[in-house]
């Protein structure tokens, strides 16, 4: 017998565009929690779901290590986890049923679950971990196992961080203060996860293996859309010393070809970047990698992009949003269009490539400020974009001032699905014609840009190359049909009936409680 069974509800093949995409990562949270839980003497094993077929073969785990545990702990860095779909939603019901079957003490973490502790204890979990998991995982373990798995509802009430069963119905404790000092956690448990699967899904589908890391928890921004039911706004950092001696240690014991820094904000203490560069030489460590900023803090620091570079940084991802500054503005975002242009042109002139995060959608933004955004695409010729919808979480002040806009649906199915779930700008059908018009152009650019570095240089063609201006040909043949259904939709009343006024930009801004 097992003490513990993690596991995670985020199935991949349950996003069809993302088991399409096929760049799988296995659940960093919940790595995190089973080497700490390990380290206060719990024998621990690993169900993982990211690869797995369905939820049977949670089910198939549970026979096999018969854990008095079953802990359903989501991967809080993975940013699709926050966006709580419901299809891994309804996975992770069916996982909390089938530990009670099995008889397991059944706890749950998680961003969903924090916001929904109650529908995951009616669903059959004894416990909720509410915010970060690992200090009330192991105080709640601890006192499990000297009262063999019976508590009072006294003994819960002593556990920050909790929710749990009462006669009165569910309760909640006030919240644990997150980790400070996080150098102090052990590395992932990376032993339990089948890394031989994984590099031969990577290799087989993009010729390389990319590994997981970060170096931050959350993030003190106060974009007025972002859910933070994990961390708040509070933002804590490891060390670079410390960060650099695990990305050695991956390095030697997994020889990945890259690494994705899955952080929300990295880098962002002032002189990080810097000693993390001079750390990663110091260990001779090569591998490229990926992270996510922002555009204010590339351009805060000039010294912040060559260190960037140094540290071996392949390409940044940026929110930058939207090309409108009144947008921007309304989003309380704390970025201007000035340094979206600026931080890209910095990047690109040191030689490292650029991601655009875009958002479209949110109250006030009408088609002038698309375009604007459109513009900025090309402008700025970033080297990958990722599009999505103004999407209302619980706990944001975006939320509170849409609330009562929202319809039954308040979660999408998966991550292409792109919903329009308040009474936004247009419908939902011209975001998702926007999704296709706007990959299109961007496509048919960035093969042209491809195409013509090599043009002239005949040694350097290849098949795929042919393909790509086949590929050129039918975008840029449908991109204007592709124009013309977003101009008709966007003319077009909300799903056939009269567009109710939105919410001006001044209301969107206006502050609301936020989560404690």
């Amino acid at each position: 017998m097992t003490d513990i069974l993690f596991g995670q509800s985020y199935y991949l093949r349950f996003d069809p565009k993302l088991w399409a995409a096929m760049q799988p990562y296995p659940p960093l949270g919940t790595l995190y929690a089973a080497s700490a839980m390990r380290a206060h003497g719990y024998s621990v094993a690993l169900f993982d779901a990211m690869l797995a077929a369905s939820t049977d073969e949670w089910a198939q785990a549970l026979n096999q290590h018969q854990p008095r545990y079953a802990i359903i702990y989501e991967d809080n860095f993975n940013y699709l986890s926050k966006m709580c779909l419901l299809n891994m939603r309804e996975a992770a019901f069916t996982m909390i049923q089938q530990a009670q079957a099995q008889g397991c003490i059944t706890i749950v973490c998680g961003s969903d679950a924090t916001d929904h502790a109650e529908a995951y204890l009616h669903t059959g979990a004894h416990y909720v971990l509410l915010g970060e998991g690992e200090e009330t995982l192991a105080e709640l373990l601890q006192k499990l196992s000297i009262a063999n798995g019976q508590l009072t509802i006294d003994h819960c009430a002593t556990i920050p961080g909790l929710a749990y069963h009462t006669p009165d119905g569910p309760r909640r404790n006030p919240r644990r203060p997150p980790l400070k000092n996080v150098d102090a956690l052990p590395f992932p448990a990376w032993d339990l996860v089948d890394v031989p699967r994984y590099r031969q899904i990577w290799q087989q589908k993009h010729g390389y293996y990319s590994m997981n890391m970060v170096t931050t928890r959350g993030c003190p921004y106060h974009c007025n859309w972002c859910a933070k039911p994990i961390w708040g706004e509070r933002y804590h950092s490891r060390s670079p010393q410390n960060v650099a001696a695990e990305m050695h240690w991956l390095q030697e014991t997994f020889r990945p070809d890259h690494i994705w820094f899955a952080d929300d904000i990295m880098g962002l203490k002032p002189g990080w970047w810097a000693e993390f560069a001079t750390e990663v030489e110091a260990r001779q460590i090569h591998l490229p990698f990926k992270c996510l900023s922002r555009a204010d803090l590339i351009v805060r620091d000039p010294a912040n992009v060559h260190a960037l570079r140094r540290a071996g940084c392949e390409i940044v991802w940026l929110g930058a949003e939207s090309g409108a500054q009144h947008i921007l503005n309304a989003m309380e975002k704390g970025t201007t269009v000035e340094q979206i242009y600026e931080a890209a042109r910095q990047l690109h002139a040191a030689g490292v490539r650029v991601g655009f995060f875009l958002q479209f959608g949110y109250p006030g933004e009408t088609r002038a400020d698309i375009e604007k955004t459109l513009q900025m695409v090309r402008d700025c010729q970033p080297d990958d974009i990722g599009m999505s919808v103004s999407y209302p979480l619980p706990g944001t002040r975006f939320y509170e001032n849409v609330q009562l806009q929202l319809s039954a649906k308040q979660n999408w199915t998966d991550s292409a699905d792109l919903a329009m779930m308040y009474q936004g700008p247009f419908s939902t059908a011209f975001y998702r014609q926007l999704h296709v018009t706007l990959h299109k152009e961007f496509r048919a650019r960035r093969s042209w840009q491809t195409l013509r570095d090599v043009a002239g240089k005949p040694a350097r063609w290849q098949p795929g190359h042919v393909r790509e201006m086949v590929a050129i040909l039918y975008r840029l043949a449908t991109l204007p049909v592709a124009r013309h259904q977003l101009a008709r939709l966007a003319a077009a009343s909300h799903e056939g009936v009269p567009t109710p006024p939105h919410m001006s930009l001044s209301e969107a801004a206006q502050p609301t409680p936020q989560r404690e």
